[in-house]
Formats: C-alpha cells, structure tokens, sequence
C-alpha cells in the first residue's frame, strides 16, 4: 500500500501513516520473495523426482541381478542411503520453514532471535501448502510471558493540542531535537506523549 492510500483513509493523521508505512517496511524484510520461493519449491520437486527415479532403478537392478548375493547386498545399501539421505532433506527443509516462519512473526521485538528460541518447534506443523500451524498459539502465549520484550502497539485519538509541542520539554521527533534513544524510551515508558510529540514534530 501506497502513502497516498493510507493519507486518503479518513481518521488518519500524518503521524500514523508515516508509523504504519514503517511498521510495513520493516516487516516486509523478513518476507521470501516469491522468486526464492519458487527456485526452492523447484529444487525440491527435482529433488523428490531424481530420488523417485533412483529408487525406481536400484529395483529394477535388483530384480536382474536376483541370486548374486553380493550385487543384492549393495543395492540394498544404496535403497537404505537413498532413504536416510531423502529424510534428511526433508527435515532441514522442514526446519528451514519453521525458522522462516518464527522470524515473520517476531518483527514487534528486538530480540527476535532470543525470542524464536520459546517456541516448541516439535509441536508445529508444516503444511503441504508451506503455511505452518500452531506458531500463532504458540505466539499468543509467548507475548504474555514477555510482553516487555515486544514493542507495544501505540493508537488513539489524536491529541487535542496537536500543533503544539507537549509541555515538559525537547520533542525527539522535532529536527532540531532528533534523538532515536529518546524516541525509544517514550514508547515504552509514555506512548501517549510519545504520540502527542510525533503529531507535533
């Protein structure tokens, strides 16, 4: 979504648009482009097929050379390599959509990668169409453990001295007084000033 579109949804101030259009930003980094997504789904596909195929050989092999106990031997060890080699791949495949998914839904936090280590990944589920189930349930109940640890959602009204500086002092958000560390601990400690001074800047 474009600024254009949010600043035409009424309610809506300057302040806001410029949060959510940051909020979206930041989130869209963790997302796998579509591109990625399908050179892995492809590789896989190809992957499944050469292992199908392979399998298909070692028996038809094993069918010609039924009596000759050491060539009998090998393919089954070539079936059995085959096997485990497929299982593995599918595990880190399995893994590899997991952590993805994690870090999609940690992008409130600071300690993301401190956070993806709450979730009991045995309990999840990759499903056929790539979507993982029970992260969100998962999700929910981590948030309440460590709500300090994600930042928290500032809405409301817009403020009724909007075109002033709040009193008690220097406006982070202001040009002359710019300050991130300031603007951090706002959030946290005081959202609503921290959204009267944003409206204000």
């Amino acid at each position: 979504m474009k600024k254009e579109d949010l600043t035409s949804i009424e309610g809506l101030t300057e302040a806001q648009v410029t949060a959510i259009i940051a909020v979206s930003t930041e989130e869209l980094k963790t997302f796998i482009p579509k591109s990625r997504f399908d050179e892995v789904n492809d590789a896989k596909k190809d992957l499944d097929k050469q292992i199908i195929d392979r399998d298909k050989q070692l028996k038809d092999l094993g069918d010609k050379v039924k009596g000759n106990e050491e060539a009998e031997k090998t393919i089954k060890e070539l079936q059995e390599a085959n096997k485990v080699t497929k299982d593995q791949y599918e595990g880190k495949l399995k893994d590899l959509t997991i952590n993805a998914a994690i870090q999609s839904k940690l992008t409130d936090t600071k300690y993301p990668d401190l956070l993806a280590t709450k979730f009991d990944k045995s309990k999840l589920v990759v499903n056929a169409d790539g979507s993982v189930s029970g992260i969100d349930e998962q999700l929910t109940g981590i948030k309440e453990t460590y709500k300090d640890l994600f930042t928290p959602v500032v809405a409301g009204r817009d403020p009724q001295n909007k075109d002033k500086t709040p009193a008690g002092g220097k406006n982070p958000w202001s040009k002359e007084h710019f300050n991130l560390t300031e603007q951090g601990k706002l959030l946290k400690e005081n959202p609503t000033l921290a959204a009267q001074y944003m409206a204000s800047k």
